[in-house]
């Protein structure tokens, strides 16, 4: 065998039960993920009574958060080329799982400062490995969508942990240990594992043609007993068998320039989308609302965040995900910057949705996008270091944060972080690549390979 053909092998799969059960065991992953990485945020304004903590002090906290964001996913795109995506999914999720569990037993702000900082750095580690993950082993033609549909799933992550906080946090002074209690239970993850299948693409690119083979073949085995024969796959396409790919490789230029544009795009997702989630509760609460209502207010905008990743997998395969991603970035600045300028219940509720509605579809484009500017041999490192800059340099963010609030008041705040929406969207507009044509060319060679020859 000189060549194990992953790419077209799993291309012209039709969708099955193997496509099914992977969705569900990455978006279980990522349910936990969205459940957890606005713990600290959701029981914020319950320490501030009950432990004396100021504004800064918050800050600082979800600072050092980021800072583990950046270690976590660096280190994720090395372990994952080293050890594995499978593997890697696993024990980045059983790290947060178990970060998570230990914040329960927090005596001060350092040491839930010090768990959190672990809980992130495994977060945005476990992030980086499923992104990729659902990029190797789904066909291009529905790769986008199905990375929506894990983001539609896991994101119900993030209303359940705000509903769950906004009832749990006000009944007693410990109760708010409970919410870190439950962002552990992503460790379940563990019983998957059976279910899950090695990156055959990951395997061939370390020249491991025989293991690729032999999971390519599992695969097929289990889709052709449930779908029938499959077509046959178009000509494989040589890659460079690589075992660990040099930080140096981004440097050149084809893989620089996509490696400085998504760093762009994270680092303004990331000041952006945090801006609101990690600030909003405590924000409200400083100006006057209760705990019960700022949580509460906050839990309901939420709920658009799902539907977001559901119009993200109408429109991610159909349309080029550069522009779809431009004018959802455009329309968060809008709809972020009402509201901060309002203080009606209702109004907070509305526009705060919308936040969360394109917010969380803006997310699942990025998902979608970001791998597709990397080949196999580059993709996990570039994904890892431009998803982990874009994470360190929101350790910034909630120092800007406080001390906007401080010297300027409230509204400064989303005035900010609306520019920070439209500065991502302007350079996505002027300098992203687009993907669609590549797609679609893979697509059509595949249907070519499955026309019968002429007589």
């Amino acid at each position: 065998m000189q060549h194990s053909n992953a790419l077209n092998r799993l291309d012209r799969l039709p969708v099955s039960r193997f496509h099914k059960v992977t969705l569900i065991a990455v978006a279980f992953a990522y349910f936990f993920e969205f459940a957890d990485i606005n713990s600290f945020a959701t029981t914020a304004p319950k320490l501030i009574k009950l432990w004396g903590v100021t504004v800064d002090q918050i800050a600082y906290v979800t600072s050092l958060s980021f800072v583990g964001m950046f270690v976590g996913a660096v280190v994720a795109g090395s372990i994952a080329d080293r050890w594995g995506r499978k593997r890697t999914l696993l024990w980045t999720t059983l790290f947060f799982g178990l970060s998570s569990f230990a914040a329960v037993f927090s005596w001060d702000l350092v040491s839930l400062g010090v768990f959190r900082v672990l809980t992130s750095a495994g977060l945005s580690a476990m992030t980086v490995v499923g992104v990729i993950y659902i990029n190797e082993m789904y066909p291009s033609r529905i790769r986008g969508k199905y990375q929506a549909y894990a983001i539609v799933i896991g994101i119900c992550g993030t209303p359940a942990t705000n509903f769950l906080a906004s009832a749990i946090v006000p009944l007693n002074d410990w109760s708010w240990r409970l919410v870190y209690l439950w962002g552990a239970l992503g460790i379940l993850l563990v019983l998957f594992t059976r279910h899950l299948k090695e990156s055959p693409r990951w395997l061939e690119s370390r020249g491991d043609l025989a293991g690729a083979d032999a999971v390519l073949r599992e695969i097929e085995a289990d889709v052709t007993a449930e779908r029938g024969p499959l077509p046959e796959p178009a000509p494989p396409v040589e890659e460079t068998a690589s075992a660990k790919a040099p930080l140096r490789l981004l440097l050149q230029r084809k893989y620089l320039l996509p490696t400085l544009l998504l760093t762009v795009l994270w680092t303004t997702q990331t000041i952006g989308f945090f801006g609101y989630s990690s600030w909003a509760p405590t924000l409200l609460a400083k100006e006057g609302f209760s705990v019960e209502k700022s949580v509460f207010y906050v839990a309901l905008t939420t709920v658009g965040a799902p539907l977001g990743c559901y119009l993200a997998s109408l429109v991610t395969d159909r349309f080029e995900r550069k522009w779809c991603l431009v004018v959802f970035g455009s329309v968060i600045a809008v709809c972020g910057l009402l509201y901060g300028l309002t203080f009606s219940p209702v109004l907070i509720v509305v526009f705060g949705f919308l936040v969360n509605f394109f917010e969380r579809g803006y997310t699942a484009l990025a998902y979608a996008y970001s791998p597709e500017l990397f080949d196999t041999q580059s993709r996990s490192l570039g994904t890892s270091v431009s998803y982990g800059l874009g994470r360190l340099s929101n350790a910034a963010g909630p120092l800007i944060v406080a001390a906007l609030y401080n010297n300027h008041g409230y509204h400064s705040v989303f005035y900010f972080i609306a520019g920070t929406w439209l500065v991502g969207a302007i350079a996505l507009a002027a300098f992203g690549p687009l993907t669609r044509s590549a797609r679609l060319a893979g697509t059509q060679r595949r249907q070519r390979a499955d026309e019968p020859a002429p007589a």
